[in-house]
């Protein structure tokens, strides 16, 4: 539903400010509000799962997105809209990070918690491109409105899913939560997120460059907060102490800075460059999970034992894929055709399915239980951290030069992400072994 929901809107955002008479602003906020409230909770509903219980905080987040997506699809107004959106962004926030967090404590280390994260990787890349298609198949046939009403039935299902299968793990002793240290990480995130979602849009004011510079220090002084809190800090400074960790950070901001920059210039390339319709770009764009299927057995078999090489190759195949794109648009020009865009998305898509569900296994299979939800919580921040650098630069990239090798110039730095990130994995561990021997869960 997250994933879905962070592009569905944009193909049906003409239709929504026609009915509601929405202008411009609020239709750029209907998709930034959502996006600025999704990356300020994910860290604090990350590590609210380890305290209260990730099963618990779960239902709650699934249930309040679900409600206000009830009240997105109820909207009377451009003002409604922005609300039920940016509660949506908030919800999302809780319910999120316990995904990735139940999933390494809830599976046994090895081929169990491998065979989820495979399954976690595949659902990943199909939710990455379906938005755009749903949100023209459903926009079409049903109205804008159906959009967000057909979170309805998904989240009740996901309630009960919940409710019967997930155990209700949590930290013990549960740590306190650390109102200081979600003060002050909330800060670094508007900062760095409001000027990557609306710089570009703008111009890139000055006041959006003094934003992104004062980031750093307010991260420094969160630093130095945490290491003092100890065992209540909100971000355990100890998951930093792990290589596994931090170079799994460094080559997931990488990674997905690549894909947030891939996606965004194809919709401007191939939609509004080369006037295709939003239902075709989304179709060929369909390659992408196609591709990403096709790799879970491998993932399933060997991640475990070959978590790093699959990473590698992945990202390398995924690079290969982006640049044969590249090379492809400039060569074609105005004369390309979808049949030239599917193999290369499936090549890239063939490579991520190789690396996603690997790359959240080795970044968390060394993090202890009791911080597996703070953990989590980072690790998606940086995610969306990630896609939102991609976005900007791609518009910088894109838009910075000459406009006929727009489209290949801006792909080539999706390949070259891709490429670094490559490079980034010698730096993981070879197998997902966890740090201390699986344990029962506490309140299962």
């Amino acid at each position: 539903m997250d994933l879905i929901d962070v592009t569905i809107v944009n193909v049906a955002l003409p239709a929504i400010q026609r009915d509601l008479g929405a202008g411009y602003a609020a239709g750029q906020w209907a998709v930034a509000g959502y996006a600025l409230a999704y990356a300020l909770l994910l860290v604090t509903g990350g590590r609210l799962g380890d305290i209260a219980g990730r099963r618990r905080v779960f239902l709650a987040g699934v249930a309040g997105f679900t409600l206000a997506s009830a009240l997105a699809g109820a909207a009377w107004s451009p003002g409604t809209l922005v609300a039920a959106r940016i509660l949506q962004g908030a919800f999302a926030g809780v319910m999120v990070p316990q995904a990735i967090s139940v999933i390494t404590v809830q599976f046994a280390p090895g081929r169990e918690r491998a065979a989820a994260f495979s399954l976690y990787g595949v659902l990943l890349g199909v939710a990455q491109v379906s938005g755009p298609v749903l949100g023209g198949l459903l926009t079409t046939h049903g109205g804008w409105r159906s959009i967000f009403y057909i979170n309805i039935p998904i989240g009740l299902l996901a309630l009960a899913g919940a409710a019967r299968w997930m155990d209700d793990s949590r930290a013990d002793p549960p740590p306190r939560l650390d109102l200081g240290g979600v003060a002050l990480i909330s800060g670094v995130v508007l900062l760095l997120a409001f000027p990557l979602v609306q710089g570009r849009e703008l111009g890139w004011p000055g006041w959006s460059l003094a934003m992104l510079g004062c980031a750093v220090p307010l991260l420094a002084a969160f630093a130095r907060y945490e290491m003092r809190r100890g065992d209540d800090a909100l971000i355990p400074t100890g998951l930093f102490r792990r290589r596994s960790f931090s170079a799994g950070l460094a080559l997931n901001l990488v990674l997905f800075s690549g894909i947030g920059a891939l996606f965004i210039t194809l919709t401007w390339g191939l939609q509004f460059g080369l006037d295709w319709s939003p239902l075709l770009v989304a179709f060929v764009c369909l390659a992408w999970p196609a591709g990403t299927a096709c790799t879970a057995q491998l993932t399933h078999r060997y991640g475990h034992r070959r978590g790093r090489l699959l990473v590698g190759l992945g990202t390398a195949l995924a690079a290969l894929g982006a640049a044969w794109l590249s090379a492809v648009t400039a060569r074609s020009g105005a004369d390309l055709t979808p049949w030239s865009v599917v193999p290369c998305l499936a090549l890239s898509g063939l490579g991520l399915g190789l690396t996603l569900p690997m790359l959240s296994q080795t970044v968390l299979g060394e993090v202890r239980a009791d911080s597996a939800g703070a953990a989590s919580g980072v690790l998606n921040s940086v995610t969306q951290l990630g896609g939102a650098i991609g976005v900007a630069l791609a518009g910088v990239v894109y838009f910075g030069g000459p406009a006929g090798s727009a489209l290949p110039r801006a792909l080539g730095y999706s390949a070259a992400a891709f490429l670094l990130a490559a490079a980034l994995a010698r730096f993981l561990p070879r197998t997902a072994v966890p740090a201390e021997p699986h344990r029962p869960l506490v309140g299962a």
